[in-house]
């Protein structure tokens, strides 16, 4: 996955990292350090929650809210890559994007998945 981010980016410039708590989040971490052995770039990685953000919150109101965690530098004109475990539906993904939309502007927004249940 890392060697991919590389590729499609042609490298690690302005790269921002967000994992998707919670299995999302150490799977950013293991990405960026990948990244960081290719490269010899520190890429910056932090979380985004978008618990307030799905669909089916009122299903299930009574959930635990996880930190979200921009990194220092922002992601204002960044190519934000969202990190999650396992892609099915992409309701997650879309309340993702609902949620970076409120923490600021990237210039592009990636996703990466470790599997893709819909086999797409």
């Amino acid at each position: 996955i890392a060697h991919e981010i590389l590729e499609r980016n042609k490298g690690a410039t302005d790269l921002v990292l967000l994992g998707i708590p919670s299995r999302g989040v150490p799977l950013a971490q293991r990405i960026a350090e990948r990244i960081s052995a290719v490269e010899g770039l520190d890429v910056p990685v932090g979380s985004l929650d978008i618990t307030m953000y799905r669909d089916d919150l009122r299903l299930k109101p009574a959930r635990t809210l996880l930190p979200t965690e921009i990194p220092s530098g922002g992601i204002d004109g960044k190519v934000v890559v969202l990190v999650d475990d396992v892609l099915f539906s992409g309701r997650t993904i879309r309340a993702a994007l609902d949620a970076l939309n409120d923490v600021g502007r990237p210039a592009k927004v990636q996703l990466a998945v470790l599997v893709d249940r819909g086999h797409r």
